[in-house]
């Protein structure tokens, strides 16, 4: 008899068969004596990737999602079809190097008021390089912050569990508890900015957002989507925007509001021109001018 999932991992795949075939197979190898259950829903890629991966896989459970929902929405449609007290959301471009994530379980059984948890992100390359090791808190008006232990090698120098203001949406886990008062992550970002959002919501409701950095997880970075990309410039500009008008008041919103529109934008536009790169000059206006007729950027519900 099939023993019920502590964990339910959701795995969001876009045209990355190949990072997802070795996220899966670290899989295979390191939580094969934990009760999980793997989910990976195939975010509208251009071939039915979810089934050439059910033949390799078929311990777990595939889902086809003819459109891409974006990072939330392919996120979400892996959590309504979870069955586990724990939600782990794992990017396809990670790596499970141990069996280490059981640590995260056991953060969130220790305090009730922690809600979420992220373990330590190494990069890929160079190896034993700090991604994550927890985040500051984003500025009220310039909406700068960092990543703590950001390219460090690991000397074991953030090795501390500790509170955090935001889990890296790369690698996080969630009380379902939490997902059923918060609500599910927020759509309309469709991709960036959507984990911070919400877990901003989740502490506004009382819970905690924590780093343990017993547990480790290895991260390609960004493989669907390039550094230097229309997509990533248009969506960090709009959702920047969108997560102040959803999260700032007042006069600090106008102020960071105004900061957004005259300092950071221009900015992104004239450094695009000097290289040449008018393709995201136009990508960082586009963003600016489509927050204006973005609906419900208001409402803090998932969709």
């Amino acid at each position: 008899m099939r023993q019920s999932p502590d964990i339910s991992f959701v795995v969001v795949n876009y045209n990355g068969i190949h990072h997802t075939r070795e996220l899966l197979n670290s899989m295979r190898c390191n939580l094969d004596s934990l009760p999980v259950e793997v989910i990976v829903v195939d975010n509208g890629s251009l071939v039915n990737e979810a089934e050439l991966l059910s033949t390799e896989f078929p311990e777990h459970r595939f889902i086809r999602s003819e459109e891409n929902l974006g990072f939330s929405g392919g996120n979400n449609l892996g959590i309504k079809a979870s069955s586990g007290d724990y939600i782990m959301l794992l990017n396809n471009d990670t790596i499970l190097p141990d069996s280490s994530v059981r640590e995260l379980v056991k953060t969130l059984k220790s305090n009730p008021e922690i809600g979420v948890v992220s373990p330590k992100i190494h990069f890929m390359n160079p190896p034993g390089t700090i991604q994550y090791a927890g985040f500051t808190e984003l500025t009220r008006i310039t909406l700068r912050n960092r990543a703590i232990g950001y390219n460090e090698p690991d000397k074991g120098q953030h090795d501390i569990p500790s509170r955090t203001a935001y889990a890296h949406g790369a690698a996080m886990m969630i009380k379902r508890e939490v997902i059923e008062k918060a609500g599910l992550m927020p759509e309309i970002f469709f991709l960036y900015y959507e984990e911070l959002d919400w877990c901003t919501k989740i502490r506004d409701i009382g819970y905690e957002i924590w780093y343990q950095p017993a547990s480790l997880v290895i991260h390609k970075e960004s493989q669907s989507v390039g550094q230097g990309s229309y997509i990533r410039s248009y969506y960090m500009t709009r959702n920047r925007l969108l997560y102040v008008l959803r999260n700032r008041k007042g006069f600090e919103r106008v102020l960071a509001i105004i900061y957004q529109m005259t300092v950071s934008t221009p900015t992104g536009i004239i450094r695009s021109v000097m290289n040449g790169r008018f393709d995201l000059a136009r990508a960082y206006l586009s963003g600016t001018i489509d927050i204006v007729t973005l609906r419900n950027k208001f409402l803090h519900t998932w969709k």
